[in-house]
């Protein structure tokens, strides 16, 4: 009874991640390492946004694989599925009816000025559906599902978080107080990972993959990809991002694995070359991925208690989806037996 009563006064978070792919060590230290701190204070929603992956042609195979994988990759890295609920988007139908209500509230003009679907649009220009036009509102759904008070968000979703409480703002106007209108949630201090290639990019697994380090990749490859970061032609060791972004890139990231800053990394690499920064900031990211990677391999091999936390959590999810879309089709005049 006590932990209820503590939970209902809690805000709610909620976070998404698709299964497109490689976790980068951005997407770590950016995102799912703060998560572990954030179940005492939230109620902590993450999602597996499998359906938003539809926007994108596949393999179906692969989809099903990076899903289960990610599930994984959240627990390895600390989240607890008993104190956080962690599921796959797909195995909570509410999500796709309430995108569909969220449609009629949403206009084509707003729709349309998306940075994001017309990034997506140049780069796949055989296949701009539907999907990916309202690929806005079905996020929205996901976040005003769950009356959720705070979303982590990063610069590249501001404006998805912008149109979702333009939504539940339209929609409440009509209706009444339906919708928690959503904040965004900043960390108080979280490292900027820049592309080991192009380090004036943030780290993306959408580049190329030297230009990222993956949160699975083995030792070795690790090494390989920092032995190939971007530097500059100066020998100093110093934290200078306007001058010296390469060699503050590496620092950053030292700086973040080891819980210290920057310009302490470059002070204690003073008189070594870029070879020690690049071998130091290498050995310090494989250890600190060494247990997320074991803690993975465990889970990843019992498939069968995946599945069990999958059905567990979905049906959490539901429980509360449902008390939402209940009510969202009783203002619009749903008839429900």
């Amino acid at each position: 009874m006590e932990q209820a009563q503590q939970q209902t006064l809690k805000k709610n978070l909620f976070s998404a991640i698709q299964p497109s792919g490689n976790i980068t060590l951005g997407n770590y230290v950016g995102a799912l390492r703060n998560f572990v701190l954030l179940h005492e204070d939230y109620n902590c929603l993450f999602c597996v946004a499998d359906l938003h992956a539809l926007t994108l042609r596949h393999d179906p195979a692969e989809l099903r694989r990076n899903s289960l994988s990610l599930i994984a990759l959240y627990i390895a890295c600390g989240l607890d599925p008993e104190k956080n609920i962690i599921y796959c988007q797909s195995h909570v139908p509410e999500h796709a009816q309430l995108s569909w209500v969220l449609n009629c509230f949403t206009y084509m003009g707003e729709l349309s000025r998306m940075t994001q679907f017309k990034d997506k649009s140049q780069k796949h220009a055989d296949n701009i559906n539907a999907g990916l036009f309202t690929y806005p509102v079905l996020m929205a759904a996901d976040i005003l599902l769950y009356q959720t008070h705070v979303v982590p968000v990063g610069v590249d979703q501001k404006q998805h978080l912008e149109i979702c409480r333009d939504i539940a703002g339209r929609f409440n106007g009509i209706y009444g107080d339906v919708f928690t209108i959503p904040e965004g949630y900043i960390p108080k201090s979280t490292a900027k990972i820049m592309s080991l290639a192009d380090p004036t990019r943030k780290m993306s697994k959408s580049d190329g993959e030297d230009s990222y380090v993956a949160v699975l990749d083995a030792p070795d490859v690790i090494r390989r990809k920092f032995k190939r970061a971007v530097t500059d032609s100066e020998a100093d060791i110093r934290f200078d991002p306007e001058n010296k972004p390469g060699v503050s890139n590496l620092l950053s990231i030292l700086a973040a694995v080891r819980n210290s800053t920057p310009e302490a990394e470059a002070q204690a690499l003073q008189g070594l070359g870029y070879g020690a920064l690049k071998e130091a900031t290498a050995e310090a990211v494989i250890d600190t991925l060494r247990p997320i990677q074991e803690r993975y391999a465990e889970l990843i091999r019992d498939k069968d208690a995946l599945n069990q936390i999958l059905r567990t959590n979905a049906d959490r999810a539901h429980a509360i989806a449902l008390r939402t879309l209940r009510k969202v089709y009783k203002k619009i005049g749903l008839y429900q037996p």
